[in-house]
């Protein structure tokens, strides 16, 4: 799938709206649309990466990046007593869109 067909990417250029949680220079949160927890947020690259076995030697920094993200932005969350993440790789692994992201979850 080329980023011009992939709905992610065309969440990051604001062709389809999103409830923004947060947003920086090389990743993009947002409220899941089909939450399974209480907070169900996205985090993704903006530039497109189509899942974890697409990863390349020159995304480690952008990934260590994303993942440092995280905890930021549960704490922004107010998710003071924990969370999960998740991410899901390939169709057998759930994979729905195929754009890497991370699911954070919290509560039930």
């Amino acid at each position: 799938m080329s980023d011009s067909d992939c709905l992610f990417c065309k969440m990051v250029k604001g062709e389809v709206p999103v409830k923004k949680v947060y947003e920086d220079d090389l990743f993009l949160a947002f409220d899941d649309i089909h939450p399974k927890a209480k907070t169900h947020v996205l985090v993704i690259p903006k530039r497109h990466i189509e899942s974890l076995t697409h990863l390349e030697e020159q995304d480690a920094d952008l990934i260590a990046k994303l993942t440092l993200s995280l905890p930021r932005i549960a704490q922004q969350l107010g998710l003071k007593d924990g969370f999960r993440t998740v991410i899901n790789t390939g169709k057998g692994g759930g994979q729905e869109v195929f754009h890497l992201h991370y699911h954070l979850l919290a509560g039930f």
